[in-house]
């Protein structure tokens, strides 16, 4: 058989070579198609370039004890540019800029004009700025659908509440503390989440209560031209903070107000000479000790000398005074012999064992060291003991005078509703049973006829102390520049609440009588505080003096006591006595 071949011809020849061109060409078509989709598959995504996680991140929504919100996620846009993209520059600045005339326009010119692939415009836009610039349609500019912290009661709780930056990371308050109980691990692990998946955290804190407080000492640092001013609630029986206020406060809605210097939390941050209200400390301790009983009489009627030292007392009395008299007419000298007998080292161990020489923790991360004497002297002591030569927060100072009225339990404040009270229990039976009536007592006496008279509340029983300090200036105590504090409790026969107030550097007002002491200014503005917020507080008032508050007093026959006797069914009101003395 013939073996069949094939010759092509010239025509055929040019034929194959086409085919053969056609190939080469798809191929290498194909090749920079997939080159190509290789190089966009491991080109990173411009949202994922920054931070290096996605910003903005659901957190769960913050609400008050009655479930009124006071930190939510809202929806919000950013806009993003991919600098590669840009084809004309000089339009997409003019253009960007029309729509942000707040962006400067180098700085947006020199963002866009790198060589990479991401880079943000703006943060945070508004809806009508978004439809502006879409409609100017500018190549290689993008919008990203984020959410955004929104704090619908303004600065009240602020400092409470903290802040978040603009990748909705918590960086102060309770925000930050959110982060480190989980949210922070959620976000790394790259777990998509809504406000709608996460449980609302639930604070301690009542916002009608917030707002009073907060309202009461904006009036106060208003009307005494104070520096700041400071105050809070807490419930006593479990620890749980009600409410707390500084000011000059922030608006968490623009966090970098936050950074200012004068914006500090003076509850948890602040360290301060709290003066006189550590005279129910030195009280409790001197009584506690078994050197002294409530008809113990101290002689007050010269002053103590240290070297060229002198401890006197403001319009002191000059004569021997007993337990009760010492405390209403606060007198340093009284309190100084008192610690000093009882003794240093015991003095030392009574204030550490109500938490006032350590760093107190809370759920707030803003917190501080109190600031105690280098070499702990007796003169150390003797000032201690009306509040003078240790620093601590008035967090600090609220939890160690609340353990002396709940039954002599110190517990760890807490701004989360419900928080376990068990692990949060410090120490147990400070003070005996006795002591802790006979401070509860002394204060409702202070309230009666004391230097507190000017905060008693109609049908609410309440009790207090006072508490003025000289600040440092030039190295010096200054009679000048004071710190007044009151601390103020209800109902003092069995206490629910303390009420905190706190102004630094009041000034005198003619309606004082050139008077800037505590008993002109902070008692006044606790009593209104008291009488704006204890009937929002499930505490029932007093249609008449309780029975018999303080027994123990009168059996022992305390002076004064007899105010506080069986018999004397009264309805119950203030009682205002006139002192010789202005209140201090």
């Amino acid at each position: 058989m013939k073996k069949l071949s094939f010759t092509f011809t010239g025509r055929h020849s040019g034929f194959r070579m086409r085919m053969q061109f056609m190939i080469v060409l798809f191929a290498c078509l194909y090749a920079a198609i997939g080159v190509r989709l290789i190089m966009l598959a491991n080109a990173e995504m411009p949202e994922r370039r920054v931070a290096g996680m996605p910003p903005s991140v659901a957190r769960p929504d913050i609400v008050d004890r009655n479930n009124t919100t006071l930190a939510m996620d809202i929806p919000s846009v950013s806009v993003y540019a991919e600098p590669r993209r840009i084809l004309d520059l000089d339009e997409a600045v003019e253009g960007i800029v029309r729509v942000f005339p707040d962006l400067n326009m180098m700085d947006v010119r020199r963002r866009l004009s790198r060589d990479s692939g991401f880079a943000w415009i703006k943060r945070g836009v508004t809806p009508a700025e978004r439809d502006r610039l879409w409609a100017l349609g500018i190549p290689g500019v993008g919008f990203r659908n984020e959410t955004r912290r929104f704090y619908p009661n303004g600065v009240t709780g602020a400092h409470v509440l903290g802040s978040v930056n603009i990748d909705n990371t918590g960086i102060a308050g309770i925000e930050r503390w959110i982060d480190g109980q989980g949210l922070q691990d959620l976000r790394e692990a790259g777990l998509q989440m809504n406000r709608n998946s996460l449980e609302p955290i639930a604070l301690s804190l009542d916002l009608r209560v917030q707002h009073a407080l907060t309202d009461e000492l904006r009036k106060a640092v208003t009307r005494f031209d104070a520096v700041a001013g400071a105050g809070l609630v807490m419930d006593i029986t479990n620890g749980e903070i009600v409410a707390l206020a500084s000011l000059p406060d922030f608006d968490p809605n623009i966090p970098a107000d936050a950074l200012k210097t004068d914006r500090i939390n003076r509850v948890s941050v602040g360290t301060y000479e709290m003066g006189s209200t550590f005279k129910a400390m030195t009280t409790a301790m001197a009584l506690d000790s078994g050197l002294f009983n409530i008809k113990s009489v101290i002689d007050a009627s010269q002053p103590l000398r240290f070297g060229r030292a002198r401890i006197r007392d403001y319009r002191g009395k000059n004569r021997p005074l007993n337990i009760p008299e010492t405390f209403i007419h606060s007198s340093n000298i009284a309190m100084a012999k008192m610690a000093m007998d009882v003794g240093i080292e015991n003095h030392k161990t009574f204030l550490s064992q109500l938490g006032q020489f350590d760093r107190l923790l809370t759920e707030l991360p803003e917190n501080a060291r109190p600031i105690l004497p280098r070499r702990w002297s007796e003169i150390s002591t003797a000032t201690v003991a009306f509040g003078h030569g240790v620093a601590v927060t008035p967090l600090q100072a609220s939890m160690g005078v609340a353990a002396l009225v709940n039954g002599g339990r110190l517990i760890r404040p807490t701004i989360i509703k419900g928080a376990p009270l068990e692990g949060r229990i410090i120490a147990s039976d400070v003070v005996t049973p006795q002591t802790g009536e006979a401070i509860r007592y002394l204060m409702r006496l202070n309230a009666e006829v004391g230097s507190a008279r000017n905060a008693d509340v109609a049908g609410y029983f309440i009790g207090g102390k006072t508490g003025t300090s000289e600040k440092v200036v030039n190295g010096r105590y200054s009679g000048e520049s004071v710190l007044t504090a009151f601390m103020g409790i209800a109902p003092a026969d069995n206490p629910r609440y303390l009420f905190l107030t706190v102004l630094d550097e009041p000034k005198p007002l003619p309606e004082t009588h050139g008077f800037r002491t505590s008993g002109w200014n902070a008692v006044p503005v606790t009593g209104e505080i008291m009488k704006r917020t204890l009937p929002m507080l499930p505490l029932q008032p007093y249609a008449q003096r309780p029975a018999s508050p303080f027994p123990a007093m009168v059996r022992l026959g305390a002076w004064g006591a007899e105010r506080f006797a069986p018999m004397r069914q009264l309805p119950l009101q203030s009682v205002a006595v006139p002192t010789a003395s202005p209140p201090r």
